[in-house]
């Protein structure tokens, strides 16, 4: 089951640097056991607090405001990245001006991730709303059901949240930054989600370089790097790849790349 971090406390436009996760679950009392815990963590730390779900959650000492997806989600069509985050945004300028330190949410978002075209909407939202969750007192978990989905799909979604069980993971960087960060393995088995993840995420650089900091990488192949060079060129920019990984800088001299730089970070 994938990570569910408790959101520390937030207050005033303060934001939360563990406020963004991804849930796979297998069954209903796993959904209701995580966001229980997640929520709480909101609730104790002054946030709103909503749980979007079909049905009402069972046993909670503390009742959140319900909400069911289709209320906010177009359930059965395609998500739209900006009018998504919108929305949050909007619920979460209310949830402070009702006192709030900001909002916490916990979703079931199966439903928008069915179809190919569901899933490349739904990670360019998520992308975004991890932008909006690095700067912003908003938290928010989101949930898959993974008997409905299965392993690959659900894998798809949550390598792009900064907290979640996949062996790599690509989410947004420090407030301000057009760049992203990476964290965990990358190797044979992660080079195509990568890819994927890399180009639902639609990374804008800036001044024609776009930075992937990486202090939380632990390995990276060489094909990998080869795929990075390749990406920048067809994305007609340099990506530059700031690792603790020494054997990340010795591969890209030993292969000769012309578009992507590994600059060693302590």
């Amino acid at each position: 089951m994938a990570a569910t971090p408790s959101p520390p406390g937030t207050s005033g436009r303060g934001h939360s640097s563990l406020g963004h996760a991804c849930l796979a679950y297998d069954d209903r009392a796993a959904l209701e056991a995580a966001a229980h815990d997640f929520l709480a963590a909101g609730r104790a730390a002054g946030q709103q607090v909503r749980y979007l779900a079909d049905e009402a959650p069972r046993g909670w000492d503390f009742e959140p405001e319900l909400m069911r997806p289709a209320e906010h989600y177009p359930v059965g069509g395609v998500i739209d990245p900006a009018t998504g985050l919108a929305r949050w945004a909007a619920a979460t300028e209310a949830a402070l001006a009702a006192g709030y330190t900001g909002l916490c949410v916990a979703a079931d978002t199966t439903a928008l991730v069915r179809t190919p075209e569901q899933l490349d909407a739904y990670v360019r939202y998520e992308h975004r709303v991890d932008r909006y969750v690095r700067a912003n007192p908003f938290t928010a978990m989101c949930a898959l059901d993974r008997r409905v989905l299965g392993d690959a799909v659900v894998a798809d979604v949550a390598c792009v949240h900064p907290h979640s069980d996949t062996p790599f993971r690509l989410f947004a960087s420090g407030p301000g930054s057009t760049g992203a960060a990476l964290a965990g393995e990358l190797d044979a088995a992660t080079r195509t989600r990568l890819e994927h993840a890399l180009d639902r995420a639609e990374l804008d650089p800036a001044g024609g370089e776009l930075v992937l900091d990486a202090p939380g990488l632990t390995f990276v192949d060489h094909n990998t790097l080869l795929d990075l060079d390749a990406y920048a060129r067809r994305r007609g920019t340099t990506v530059l790849l700031r690792t603790r990984l020494r054997s990340a800088a010795r591969l890209a001299d030993l292969l000769d790349l012309t578009a992507l730089r590994v600059e060693i970070t302590r």
